[in-house]
């Protein structure tokens, strides 16, 4: 059976750095950190008071009126507002579309932390055995794909995947693989979280898995520095649209680039720590090229998972050296998770974006915060991380890393569409 080409014809995001694809990558080119004092809760009394969150989100744009706002969490409030700016980039929503062959995958790690917060609080505090009939709605982590499907009545195959911080990436495979063995045409494929809570902050911070750097924001997600202490939680939803590309052509839609290979694995190792030596990312890079037919120097630029932790970061490094070997010092490195903080369940699909751009573009955006001297034996600094400002470079290929809880991992591989 000969598999479908795939190619990205539409892009959507609402980020820590801006409230569409165009403003969160104009920010993200320059360097800018979307981390600042968390404005959602009293925090004082937290290790950390810190977050990237959205700025200036106004959900009106997005829903037709407050009562239909009022059903969703804020996860999936953001969901609707990336698949909306990526649709109607796409244009496939239209009188010709075959709505039965468009599908939605869409992901969360969490779900909806924010409505499950607020219920048991005001439970506990006053209601008594009442609760709003629409929370298990709100808080189901596959309710995004649903509210998608139905606004824009795309009937092709639904559902939403979990796996922690791999999530979209997950999303974007599945939806990959069904349109290349011809199950649908196109689908709406991304993620969204909104976890910048007092439960979701609170966990973390009892993991000691958060940057405490409370007196600089701003510096505090620093990748592959020696002094990083912890990631910084983001928030926010990334969303693509993928089409088998003869039925792209055939609308002659705008492409911006071409997936071309996912990979999958598991490090069967620990609840919340990458394996050491890397073993996980070993196998999913590997599986990833595998899957695309490329061999590792075909990769110019990886948009690593990155979280500014001090184990992950060391294993991450230790997995592309494995795997590229000499090439690792040739392509470029980059985290975007330096400025927009780690989004968990969208930051796959974001980072995805990134890598579209990336090859879209011809340039790589920074790891920022990075400061000069920084003496870590276990990073090999003679990698190229493209440290603190953007470069320009030919990028025809690119591939994401995304690792989550569990020992989920997943990589994607976009080629610049010839």
């Amino acid at each position: 059976m000969e598999l479908k080409r795939v190619v990205v014809t539409g892009l959507g995001a609402i980020t820590p750095l801006g409230n569409t694809v165009a403003d969160t990558w104009r920010t993200l080119i320059n360097g800018v950190s979307g981390a600042e004092p968390i404005t959602r809760f009293d925090c004082s009394k937290f290790k950390t008071q810190f977050a990237c969150e959205v700025k200036g989100f106004d959900n009106s744009l997005y829903f037709s009126d407050k009562k239909e706002a009022r059903k969703c969490d804020l996860y999936a409030q953001y969901a609707m507002a990336s698949s909306q700016e990526a649709v109607n980039d796409s244009g496939i929503d239209n009188d010709k579309t075959n709505r039965d062959r468009v599908g939605v995958i869409f992901s969360s790690g969490i779900g909806g932390i924010f409505s499950f917060q607020e219920e048991v609080l005001a439970f506990n505090a006053e209601r008594g055995p009442r609760f709003n009939p629409f929370f298990i709605p709100k808080i189901i982590s596959d309710i995004s794909a649903g509210l998608i499907s139905m606004k824009y009545r795309f009937r092709g195959p639904n559902f939403g995947t979990v796996s922690a911080c791999a999530s979209s990436t997950n999303a974007i495979a599945d939806a990959f693989n069904y349109i290349r063995l011809g199950k649908a045409d196109a689908f709406v494929t991304g993620g969204a979280e909104a976890p910048i809570t007092i439960v979701g902050v609170g966990g973390f911070n009892a993991m000691n898995a958060l940057s405490t750097r409370n007196d600089s924001p701003a510096t505090a997600s620093r990748p592959f520095s020696a002094s990083r202490d912890g990631f910084v939680i983001g928030e926010g939803s990334a969303c693509l649209i993928l089409e088998e590309l003869e039925h792209a052509l055939a609308r002659n839609a705008k492409i911006y680039a071409e997936v071309v290979g996912a990979g999958l694995s598991a490090d069967a190792y620990h609840l919340t720590a990458s394996h050491p030596d890397g073993l996980g990312a070993i196998l999913v890079m590997r599986n990833a090229l595998e899957d695309a037919q490329m061999e590792p120097e075909e990769i110019d630029y990886i948009n690593v998972h990155g979280t500014s932790t001090p184990v992950g970061d060391i294993s991450e490094v230790r997995a592309i050296k494995e795997v590229f070997r000499e090439h690792a010092f040739k392509l470029n490195i980059s985290s975007s998770k330096s400025m927009t903080g780690h989004m968990l369940g969208a930051a796959g699909a974001f980072e995805a974006i990134v890598c579209i751009l990336s090859t879209y573009n011809d340039i790589v955006p920074p790891t920022i915060n990075h400061t000069e001297g920084d003496d870590d034996k276990d990073i090999d600094y003679n990698l190229n991380f493209t440290f603190n400002k953007a470069q320009e470079r030919k990028v025809n290929a690119a591939l994401s890393n995304t690792f989550g809880f569990g020992g989920h991992n997943a990589s994607v591989i976009v080629k610049k569409f010839a």
